[in-house]
Formats: C-alpha cells, structure tokens, sequence
C-alpha cells in the first residue's frame, strides 16, 4: 500500500470523527464543537490535497488510489451533508440528487 493510499484511508477515518463532533454541536453556531468539527473537514480536505501531491510526485498512483480516492471525498462530503440535511440547513431533495448521481 502506497502513502498516498494510507493518507487517504487517513482520511476516511475522520469521517466518523466529523459526524460525531457535528452531532454533538447540535447545531448550536459558535459552539466549540462545531468548530472542531469545520476543523476536522478543513484537516481531511488537506489531505486530499496531499495525497495527490505525493502520488504524483513520488510517481505511487495505483488503481486501488484511484478508487479510493474519489470514493474518500464522496463520502467526506455526503457525510456532512446529511448532517445539514437533518438540522434543515440542507434540502433532502438535493441531498438525494447528489447521492443519486454519485452512486449511479
């Protein structure tokens, strides 16, 4: 397994991290978990960044990054989307487009 592939599971794991930081905020703006939560998925956007920089630079594209990758950051931002979706900030309608065009 490439770096590039470990920073990308690295990624996935924050995944439940965000969620459960977005949940326990309630929602509630300014609070310190809602923050945490913004910093986790500024933190896991990073490393989507990163991943591909060392893939491309350290020549460690393979194919199971180029699956993961994608399927990383589908999840990361369907993910926080759903939670939006459940405070009402988010429409289900376009929730269900998204993940309806992603997963087709």
């Amino acid at each position: 397994m490439t770096t590039a592939s470990k920073i990308t599971l690295i990624r996935m794991a924050f995944i439940p991290l965000l969620i459960v930081f977005m949940y326990w905020s309630q929602g509630v703006a300014g609070s310190w978990p809602l923050w945490v939560s913004l910093g986790i998925f500024i933190l896991a956007s990073l490393t989507d960044y990163i991943d591909g920089y060392i893939a491309r630079k350290y020549n460690q594209v393979s194919d199971f990054g180029k699956f993961l990758d994608p399927l990383a950051d589908k999840l990361l931002t369907i993910a926080a989307m759903t939670v939006f979706c459940e405070w009402q900030i988010f429409p289900a309608w376009a929730l269900v487009a998204v993940l309806t065009r992603e997963f087709a």
